[in-house]
């Protein structure tokens, strides 16, 4: 159990109040009622655990869903802002082509930097990579 103490967290929890909030909003019309109830079950069961080491994201329904990765797996990071820039998703490219989305995201372009910082860090163990085979 050691490992886990020297985990630290950037992030944990929900999605942006802010999402819901615009979403509730917009469920006083008819047309919003389905981007109010999808903000309803993000708010509800979506949490989001953003560490040193480790992406977590456990949703779906009664947040049954979850979806671990660590940085050495990601490949590409897109974000794009919502809800006036105060929120935002992203979507995380994993280097065997598979796709993670995390939507309404608080504080996103703290959390895409983070990730892009994580990823740009050299791995401990694969730092000498460049010398394979016997020296003459």
């Amino acid at each position: 159990m050691t490992n886990n103490l020297s985990e630290k967290t950037f992030y944990e929890g929900g999605p942006s109040k802010a999402d819901l909030i615009i979403n509730l909003l917009a469920g006083l019309t008819l047309i919003g009622l389905p981007f109010t109830f999808g903000a309803i079950v993000r708010a509800l069961w979506l949490r989001f655990k953003i560490t040193n080491k480790r992406i977590s994201v456990t949703g779906g329904w009664l947040g049954r869903d979850k979806t671990q990765l660590v940085y050495s797996q990601i490949a590409e990071v897109r974000s794009i802002p919502r809800g006036l820039g105060s929120y935002g998703d992203m979507v995380i490219v994993l280097k065997d082509g598979a796709r993670l989305e995390m939507r309404s995201i608080p504080n996103f372009r703290e959390t895409e930097n983070y990730i892009l910082a994580k990823i740009s860090q050299p791995i401990q163990k694969g730092e000498s990579e460049d010398a394979k085979g016997f020296a003459a």
